[in-house]
């Protein structure tokens, strides 16, 4: 059964979003990693880059696939996680902690009412 955090929201795509005021922490949830298996390259966005919700803005690689990573919400990119880059195992052991992609300056906070909540995200990969 996967973990899913409850003060997060989710998106359809499998992305979760920590909010603390104005912006919102980016990562993949831990039924994403698990249906991925070893990460092993991320590739993120540049800080200073903008993306609308639903837009392609990061990649991660495992031993069995490539996928695309979309930004549940739009903004501008103010920081990305290095520590993920370097180790990228971080995806698979720290999905909600350590293995964070980047933190987005919301554009539009309103975006975040069409996420997914747990449960929701809970009943959506069958494991409510």
């Amino acid at each position: 059964m996967s973990n899913i955090p409850k003060d997060l929201k989710y998106a359809k795509s499998h992305e979760w979003v920590r909010v603390s005021a104005a912006e919102a922490t980016v990562g993949i949830t831990d039924h994403a990693q698990h249906e991925l298996t070893d990460v092993v390259f991320v590739e993120l966005p540049e800080p200073g880059k903008k993306f609308k919700a639903g837009e392609s803005c990061a990649v991660v690689e495992s031993v069995k696939t490539a996928s695309d990573i979309y930004s549940p919400v739009s903004g501008e990119i103010v920081a990305v996680n290095k520590a993920v880059v370097d180790n990228p195992a971080l995806v698979n052991s720290e999905p909600y902690a350590g293995g964070w992609f980047y933190k987005i300056k919301l554009s539009n906070p309103g975006e975040l009412e069409q996420l997914l909540t747990p449960d929701q995200y809970g009943a959506q990969i069958g494991s409510g």
